[in-house]
């Protein structure tokens, strides 16, 4: 039996391709919409308890199903060891032959180096930015201005922590963290 495993990260994305090119060659399909690095993967989880000796686990792209190359190769060698086959279908790969299992494991170790050298980059440019002084996370709930009426009224003694933070749009939390008091 082949069957199908299909992963998008998030509701905004669409499985549409990977459904496209897995319903064609698959007996079942099974759809996740979550992280890959998520820790549970249930769905995923799920398909592997259900394959059984004989069947094969596809995939439309490596990074569909694996977080790492030291996990996609300890999984397919734990298929194998129960007998299940495992196939890419963007690249042509059958882990059932021995040519599909070295280029499985040269794939795999591409992939990791990809998501690697882009996780590289990511923090590169983040650097990069941060020394031009650009604010990187999340924009700041009040203004230079605000946070400098709200010293002021406070030093003056005419409104409360809790009434501040109001007027303001925030919580009292938020306006104490930001003033540092």
């Amino acid at each position: 039996m082949k069957i199908g495993y299909l992963r998008v990260s998030t509701e905004d994305q669409s499985h549409q391709r990977q459904m496209d090119s897995l319903s064609q060659i698959c007996d079942e399909l099974y759809i996740e919409t979550l992280s890959a690095s998520s820790k549970k993967r249930p769905v995923f989880e799920a398909v592997l308890a259900k394959l059984q000796s004989g069947d094969t686990l596809v995939i439309h792209d490596l990074d569909r199903a694996f977080r790492s190359t030291i996990d996609a190769l300890m999984q397919a060698q734990k298929l194998r060891e129960r007998g299940v086959h495992f196939q890419i279908v963007n690249l042509n790969v059958d882990t059932a032959t021995p040519a599909g299992q070295l280029t499985y494991t040269v794939l795999a170790a591409y992939a990791e180096f990809e998501r690697q050298t882009l996780i590289q980059r990511t923090r590169e440019g983040m650097q990069a930015a941060k020394k031009r002084g650009v604010r990187l996370g999340r924009p700041r709930k009040l203004t230079t201005v605000q946070l400098a009426e709200a010293r002021q009224a406070l030093q003056e003694g005419n409104t409360t922590l809790v009434a501040l933070a109001k007027r303001l749009g925030c919580s009292r939390d938020t306006l104490s963290k930001t003033l540092k008091i």
